[in-house]
């Protein structure tokens, strides 16, 4: 029999600090020698694999092909099916469950820190808990024993308390307990170390085979085709007359079903199986492991323990406890085998002790505890530890369902669900930006070294604190824009957004260069020392306000105050030109952006459904002679569109679809590259840019929101009069051999004057000041411009149609019944989103985006509320209420506006000061 302090002295030879320091000899062993298990009664390799011959015959055609039989095939096909889609085949290599899902822990924790996946797994466990047995009369598998999150320090119990208000907003009961009560509930619990911990009495447990033969069981009553033993061999993708690129059929190795739809979900396999449609799968395989212990004395009912701080789970096993938990080095499935179905890994103990350490330590009964069995097993990572989904930028009807980061047992049924109406509806109905494929830009999802190199970091910062302002180490210096090199030289401290490196603040001590990845001293790399950047990134690790907070309030008040100059540069940068390109602009746009040239409007593109799924700047432009990065040439039309960096390809890939499905004569031109971006904000803008630009700036000649060619420092540049901090402004769009020339030039014309160098914290203080949204914060695709506040972008007064204009004027005919509201809090307290809005006593919604205004002094937060009642949220019911807002546990009063705070006449824009 092996032991878990067997496993800890062989993989470890040294002495152990208390209190893992064992008070009897240990024994002899070598090593452990436990068997390779899962630790399930049931699993489906038992019933026969691997047989050769199909389950069943393939159908010739389908509307919908799903490829693996896991978690996530079985969810989203039963999802399909449940939606009316009958002719829907799921195809297996081998047998359901057999490659990553059968040896899955299976747990589920309802509390994340995100709104849309709290709401994703209330529906996996709707799914499995109730639908399922209602449905088919079958257990699943699921155990509901709770869950208990622990802290070992102040900061990570701050990230609890920030779990348990956005609960309360969605019914998920939990509670903060003290060492003495987490010592109630778990009796065999060290607390000695213990500042608190979060128990969620209704977390639970899933089986594997119980959950997928139910869903197999319940798709295949609903109409499903489920076919096991029918490895894919290839996708048919052929052009259509347009030249775009669509699934046309799924080969298998006993024969060919015609499809338009293929959903990947092939877990580790999916890159092979995207290989196949010449579609780029961003994932890595690695190995993941717990072990299974032998019964221990008092454990039964007792709930499933995540310490995050060890880096260790022990989820209960009957009268038993599996241990797992994420290493800091992994192990890499290098060369993933094709055949490998129900297989498990050789456990490495040098690279597993670390969780056995602390499993010990929380648990010590585990010291003198039999391990029966080893579970290690292959995983798919991801680059953000979240997983691939929606319709893959290069094929039309080629979907992704892949790379849950081995949780697709607890996402799957939302993660299902969201899938199935996606690829029915063309979008999935909650916010599922931060999983879908379009949130990596397509540079990056065939580079193997950023993949690598981001994947192996969010794996072993998995059960690392979420601080507000955390950056990765890792893939980073992918993508810098002209002005990169001398903002370095000045202090700038870099975000990393859609592989570029965009300016965060700047540091008054110096150069804080992004180094390349350590691997955090793994794998034999020395790790950096006195690395300035870390050190900066670690001084953030706090729910307090940050100690560079002065700084970023210099930089604000002087862009109120004076003047400063935002490096924009990693913008995406489209041209959108061609015959019918006004034609297309005018359906794409909510606002009217068919004016005459020089004109810049901003406006929000939507979905049928009326959400925003993007909002931007475009300004129409005449043809370039010769052309230029700042004027293309063209015939008919042309619009210059201005996107967020971080969202660039989301949007590529959106217009591209509606001009595809629209057959539209016009191009989409992409200039991110070819261009820099640099915007100069503040009461003295016109005065110093006046100096560099020749082009006279008064109000009567160059009014807010135009645009032209104008001269600077011997070189041509686009200026447009905008702003996104709430003050008179000019972007100069710069051909980026000009970047570094024209910006020398306005910051010596602005020395005087007391210009600044800025970055994005600043931008994100000035703008939630201001008023103004930031897409995929407080604006969302689940969000409405009537709802977001935002109805003066579309056109409605005009006869112009335009995408999800009927859903907009539907809503607007019936009532808005959530709304965006901005709140102030007299207490100084930092807030960063997830907080709870409560009024007159009644939880009535959460915040998305919160942050400090340094020019009001006060902290602000954007959230969308509604009414406990049920009716319509109008403004007089938000100016009625008595507010509150729920920060880890604690209320403060606040204030609704129903106007920004600051500058609520839109004055300073206009450069009335």
């Amino acid at each position: 029999m092996s032991y878990v302090s067997c496993a800890l002295r062989a993989a470890a030879p040294r002495r152990l600090t208390a209190p893992w320091r064992s008070p009897r000899p240990f024994s002899s062993a070598a090593g452990p020698t436990a068997k390779k298990s899962v630790p399930y009664q049931k699993t489906l390799k038992e019933e026969g694999s691997g047989s050769g011959e199909p389950s069943r015959p393939p159908p010739p055609s389908a509307e919908v092909v799903v490829v693996g039989g896991g978690s996530l095939g079985c969810q989203t096909t039963y999802h399909l099916a449940k939606l009316g889609v009958t002719n829907v085949v799921l195809l297996e290599r081998d047998r359901l469950t057999s490659g990553t899902t059968w040896h899955t822990a299976g747990l589920l924790w309802q509390l994340r820190p995100s709104d849309v996946e709290v709401e994703l797994l209330a529906h996996t466990r709707d799914v499995v808990s109730r639908e399922l047995p209602a449905e088919t009369g079958l257990h699943t598998g699921w155990v509901e024993n709770g869950g208990l999150f622990i802290a070992s320090n102040k900061q990570r119990l701050d990230e609890y308390k920030r779990l348990m208000s956005l609960g309360k907003v969605y019914g998920v009961e939990s509670y903060v307990l003290s060492p003495s009560q987490t010592k109630d509930l778990y009796p065999l619990m060290n607390i000695d170390d213990l500042y608190g911990t979060l128990y969620v009495p209704k977390d639970g447990t899933m089986d594997p085979a119980g959950t997928c033969s139910t869903l197999a069981r319940a798709a295949t009553a609903r109409g499903a085709t489920i076919i096991e033993n029918c490895p894919v061999t290839g996708i048919q993708v052929r052009a259509d007359d347009f030249g775009v690129k669509r699934v046309y059929a799924v080969e298998t190795a006993h024969g060919t079903i015609q499809t338009p739809c293929v959903v990947n979900c092939a877990g580790v396999w999916a890159r092979a199986l995207g290989q196949l449609a010449g579609v780029h799968v961003p994932l890595v395989g690695m190995h993941h492991a717990y072990v299974v212990t032998e019964r221990i004395e008092g454990i039964q009912n007792m709930p499933n323990v995540r310490d995050h701080d060890a880096s260790v789970y022990l989820r209960l096993q009957g009268d038993a406890l599996s241990v797992g938990g994420y290493e800091s080095n992994p192990i890499f499935w290098e060369e993933v085998s094709e055949k490998f179905a129900f297989g498990l890994f050789d456990l490495d103990w040098d690279v597993f002790m670390q969780h056995i350490e602390g499993a010990i330590n929380r648990v010590p009964v585990l010291e003198r505890t039999g391990i029966k069995s080893t579970v290690c097993g292959p995983e798919s990572f991801t680059a953000d530890h979240k997983p691939l989904m929606g319709e893959a930028p290069e094929v039309r009807g080629f979907f992704l369902g892949c790379g849950f980061n081995s949780a697709g047992m607890m996402l799957g049924g939302g993660c299902g669900r969201e899938l199935a109406h996606w690829i029915i509806h063309g979008r999935p109905e909650k916010d599922m930006y931060g999983y879908d494929i379009r949130r990596f830009h397509h540079s990056l999802t065939d580079n193997n070294r950023w993949i690598r190199e981001r994947s192996h970091e969010s794996y072993a910062k998995n059960y690392s604190v979420v601080f507000p302002h955390d950056e990765p180490l890792a893939g980073r210096n992918v993508r810098k824009d002209p002005l990169h090199e001398e903002l370095l030289r000045q202090g700038c401290v870099f975000q990393e957004r859609h592989g570029w490196e965009r300016p965060g603040w700047f540091s008054p001590g110096g150069a804080a260069p992004v180094l390349d990845y350590d691997y955090y001293g793994a794998y034999g790399q020395e790790r950096h020392r006195d690395y300035t950047y870390n050190r900066l990134l670690g001084d953030e690790y706090t729910f307090d306000f940050p100690p560079h907070h002065d700084i970023i309030k210099n930089e604000c008040l002087t862009c109120r105050n004076a003047l400063a100059l935002f490096d924009m540069s990693y913008f995406g940068k489209f041209y959108l030109v061609g015959p019918e390109a006004t034609k297309a602009a005018n359906w794409l746009f909510t606002a009217d952006v068919s004016k005459a040239p020089g004109s810049t409007v901003y406006t929000c593109m939507l979905n049928k459904w009326g959400g925003v799924e993007s909002d931007l700047t475009v300004s129409r432009i005449s043809p370039g002679d010769p052309a230029s990065p700042l004027a293309p040439t063209f015939e008919g039309d042309g619009y210059y569109l201005a996107i967020g960096g971080a969202v660039a390809q989301h949007n590529w890939s959106h217009i591209t679809a509606v001009l595809q499905d629209m057959k539209l004569q016009c191009k989409l031109l992409d200039c991110s590259e070819e261009l820099g971006m640099m915007s100069i904000q503040g009461p003295l803008s016109r005065v110093v840019l006046q100096e560099v630009l020749d082009t006279d700036l008064s109000n009567e000649a160059f009014p807010f929101s135009t645009h032209k060619l104008a001269r600077a420092a011997g070189c041509t540049v686009r200026a447009m009069r905008l702003s996104f901090v709430g003050e008179m402004g000019w972007e100069l769009h710069v051909p980026k051999a000009d970047c570094v020339k024209v910006y020398e030039a306005v910051m010596q014309a602005g020395a005087r004057h007391g210009i600044t160098n800025a970055g994005y914290r600043a931008i994100d203080s000035l703008s939630i000041e201001k008023g103004y949204r930031h897409w995929h914060a407080d604006l969302r695709p689940d969000d409405t411009p009537l709802e977001a506040g935002l109805a003066f972008t579309c056109k409605l007064k005009s006869g112009v149609p335009f995408l999800g204009r009927e859903a907009v004027e539907a809503q607007k005919a019936k009532g808005i019944f959530r709304r965006l509201v901005c709140f102030t809090t007299e207490e100084k307290v930092p807030m960063f989103g997830l907080e709870a809005v409560w009024r007159d006593g009644e939880v009535v919604g959460h915040i998305r985006r919160a942050d400090f205004g340094f020019a009001i002094d006060k902290t602000i937060a954007y959230g969308y509320i509604r009414n406990p009642a049920g009716g319509p949220v109008s403004l007089d019911f938000v100016k009625s209420g008595s507010y509150q807002l729920e920060r880890m546990g604690v209320t403060y009063p606040a204030r609704a506006h129903t106007k920004s705070p600051f500058d609520p006449d839109n004055k300073r824009v206009k450069g009335f000061y």
